[in-house]
């Protein structure tokens, strides 16, 4: 992917997500970053609570299990917004040690950059890696050595494309006024449209009720429910369907497996978003374990002959972040690689992906305004394939 991005608030959806609590989803496995062995430097990892940010909190209590006392892990608090001194305190202790050369900050939630600033007043020589930022770029990125964010606008290629080789004719787009008043939302949903009609896809907007609004999730998720089967029924079951809102997944994956039809992605994508609940599929035991999940999944699909017609990303991203950003800041840390090399962050992106059995992802990137933010990666996973 060559093309920079030209979208303000790329974040906003993000940080929305983490502060309702409407993404949380099952841990994935990790990818062992390395073997336990003394060091002579430790890696901070800072993350949210379960709460909050399950993925993030298990990759870092997985990292802290596969290296030891080499992690040191703290959780910044649920009410963030209104405790900015807590988590400055925090990342100010963690700086603390001297042994402390890196910190992994993900999700880097409203408050980072007050708090970088104050511990680099007092060590500057430590560098920041941070995932998920929910600040803007031009104020994250000037205090953070490298950034990380999911390419969300490249979604609206990227979906529809995916639509189109699982057989799609036809594509259903379900938001509502408050998510399409978001830049990043309207953007991408402008360019599934541009995609879908240059792949020969009938593009059709569906108007939802707002989760937020009189009728709750109840009633958002019991409108998808309905409203997928009245669709399969006028357009076909070669139909695509696609929510922008994370606790319409559920429903909306299950309603596509009853009827047939075609879901290339969440619109957070996650082997755990959704798909557990919706295709009842029993973790108990296999907390944590990503290819028991997709394994799960693909056998659940195989009963309807949807293995062919339904996808996800292969990995969840917030534990793929922290993974690399922990492989880099040890490169780091021993001198083999430096803090702002961003080429060796993508290779490092990537060798952290194939551990896990993920193919390359893609890389560009943000820009906005004219301003190029050349520390602020943007990041694409492949889909999985479970026709394979």
């Amino acid at each position: 992917m060559k093309q920079s991005k030209v979208i303000f608030l790329i974040t906003a959806i993000l940080v929305l997500s983490l502060t309702l609590g409407a993404c949380r989803t099952t841990p994935a496995a990790p990818a062992a970053t390395a073997e336990p062995a003394a060091k002579d430097y430790k890696i901070g990892i800072l993350t949210g609570t379960v709460s909050q940010g399950e993925e993030e909190y298990n990759e870092a209590v997985n990292q802290k299990k596969a290296l030891g006392d080499m992690i040191v892990h703290s959780t910044y608090p649920d009410n963030f917004t209104t405790e900015t001194e807590t988590v400055i305190s925090q990342a100010l202790q963690m700086a603390s040690d001297p042994k402390v050369k890196g910190i992994v900050w993900v999700q880097s939630i409203p408050g980072a950059s007050v708090a970088i600033s104050k511990v680099k007043e007092i060590r500057p020589d430590i560098f920041f890696i941070s995932g998920v930022p929910g600040e803007d770029p031009g104020v994250i990125a000037p205090k953070s050595e490298i950034v990380m964010s999911v390419d969300e606008i490249s979604m609206g290629r990227t979906i529809p494309a995916e639509a189109a080789r699982m057989g799609a004719k036809t594509f259903i787009h379900y938001s509502f006024p408050r998510h399409m008043s978001y830049a990043t939302i309207a953007a991408r949903h402008a360019i599934m449209v541009e995609e879908c009609k240059k792949l020969g896809i009938e593009f059709v907007d569906v108007t939802a009720p707002d989760p937020t609004g009189d009728a709750g999730i109840t009633g958002a998720q019991q409108f998808i429910t309905d409203d997928v089967k009245r669709q399969v029924e006028k357009y076909g079951k070669d139909t695509a369907f696609f929510s922008t809102n994370c606790g319409m997944q559920e429903p909306l994956i299950r309603e596509v497996w009853n009827n047939g039809a075609i879901f290339p992605q969440q619109c957070c994508p996650s082997p755990y978003h959704g798909y557990p609940t919706a295709l009842n599929i029993d973790v108990a035991g296999h907390e944590g374990d990503v290819q028991y999940m997709l394994d799960s999944i693909k056998a659940k699909l195989t009963e309807k002959n949807q293995q062919g017609r339904m996808s996800t990303w292969g990995v969840p991203i917030n534990m793929l972040m922290i993974d690399a950003g922990v492989r880099f800041a040890m490169k780091v840390a021993e001198g083999k690689a430096v803090a702002n090399d961003m080429e060796a962050f993508k290779a490092t992106v990537n060798e952290a992906a194939a551990a896990r059995n993920v193919g390359n992802l893609e890389f560009s990137i943000y820009e906005e305004a004219g301003v190029k933010y050349d520390n602020y990666l943007l990041l694409l996973a492949p889909f999985y394939d479970f026709a394979k």
